[in-house]
């Protein structure tokens, strides 16, 4: 049976949740990573976007507000009416919600490479490959000095490691990583390579339960 991602939200009504736990570490690493960014205009992607929750609300009460071009990809047309309502809401005219599937890289190519990449909630429900694949398109996706923020579970079998290792490989350094004893699985990253450029036509994942 299909996951129910709209259903699957309702974990941030409980404050003491795992996936609350896990927006408020994800939400302090965007407000570093917009604070240590470049003067001058920033853009800003997310894969599997959900309904914003990660990016509309650090952005709406950051004084880099105005410098943000951002689009949020999600599939789920719910999610994308909840997301673009706080948008709307928060008078982000800089931030676009898009219905799509977000794992094809013709969504993000007028935009990359981004100062900000979000790939929250997408490591947990894609093969170990694909994770490799789309560390790898990371490195187009970011500019150089840009930071991808990212989530994985802890559970046994960790792949958190070696998804370290990956985008070090691509020629990311860590920025933060939690550990198994927080209980939530994110990283950041920053990008101190040369962007590549981006594939057109190409699907990074494909995104199961």
């Amino acid at each position: 049976m299909t996951r129910d991602w709209y259903a699957w939200h309702e974990d941030y009504d409980d404050p003491e949740s795992a996936l609350t736990r896990r927006l408020q570490e994800v939400r302090r690493r965007v407000h570093e990573a917009l604070d240590q960014a470049p003067p001058g205009p920033l853009r800003a992607v997310g894969l599997c976007a959900g309904q914003g929750r990660d990016l509309v609300p650090v952005l709406a009460a950051h004084p880099r507000r105005g410098d943000v071009t951002a689009r949020l990809v999600e599939l789920d047309p719910r999610n994308a009416d909840i997301a673009r309502a706080a948008v709307d809401a928060a008078g982000l005219t800089g931030v676009e919600v898009v219905v799509g599937d977000a794992a094809r890289t013709d969504l993000y190519a007028d935009l990359a490479p981004a100062d900000v990449v979000l790939v929250c909630g997408v490591f947990g429900n894609i093969s170990d490959a694909d994770i490799r694949a789309t560390v790898r398109h990371c490195a187009a996706l970011c500019a150089t000095g840009g930071t991808v923020v990212w989530t994985r579970h802890r559970r046994s079998p960790d792949l958190v490691p070696a998804i370290v290792g990956w985008y070090a490989e691509e020629g990311f350094t860590a920025v933060a990583v939690t550990t198994p004893a927080d209980g939530v699985g994110v990283g950041a990253h920053r990008f101190t390579g040369t962007p590549r450029p981006l594939d057109r036509g190409t699907r990074m994942f494909a995104f199961g339960d």
